[in-house]
């Protein structure tokens, strides 16, 4: 018996998604945008780090506009060194989500950031819009791996010039360009 299913369109969505890769099909008005535009996977290790920055952390994007079309939400991992803090900052109108894969985040927040929480693996983290914070890794000896969602396809992070209750300490930027003890 025939099949139906039409083979000659399939194929891996393991590729970031090009918003103008929709021109590039003739789609058939009979089949729905979605057979060859539906699904991306991005992998782990193909996130990508040119988004906005907080010093103490290094975030990458893998959900954005950018990568896959995505208008109403941000999605990515969030890192903190062992024993290290983020200075102040807030995300604008943006509400956060953390959930925390490895190690223990502490929490501060407020005008001086005088209120504390903290969450371990698991856990999940809500930060309302506007709400000054710090992140900070509660171990001396393990990273804070954490995966990020954010409200918008935007990357907001605005820096604030306010004296944390816990200062931030001296992070080394480390990646493929900067190897541990570069600048």
């Amino acid at each position: 018996m025939p099949s139906n299913h039409d083979h000659t369109h399939d194929h891996d969505h393991t590729h970031a998604h090009d918003p103008s890769h929709d021109d590039m099909h003739t789609h058939d008005p009979a089949q729905p945008a979605w057979k060859h535009d539906g699904v991306c996977v991005i992998a782990g290790g193909n996130l990508d780090s040119n988004t906005a920055q907080t010093p103490g952390m290094d975030r990458r994007a893998a959900i954005n506009f950018a990568r896959v079309g995505a208008k109403k939400l941000w999605a990515g991992t969030v890192t903190i060194h062992a024993d290290a803090k983020t200075g102040a900052h807030h995300h604008g109108h943006l509400e956060s989500v953390i959930y925390v894969i490895r190690g223990r985040a502490r929490m501060r927040w407020g005008d001086q950031l005088e209120f504390t929480a903290e969450a371990g693996p698991g856990d999940f983290i809500y930060v309302p819009p506007y709400v000054p914070h710090q992140e900070i890794n509660a171990s001396a000896t393990e990273l804070l791996e954490c995966v990020l969602c954010r409200s918008d396809g935007e990357a907001v992070a605005v820096n604030l010039d306010i004296e944390p209750v816990e200062k931030p300490d001296t992070v080394l930027w480390i990646d493929p360009t900067h190897p541990q003890g570069g600048v």
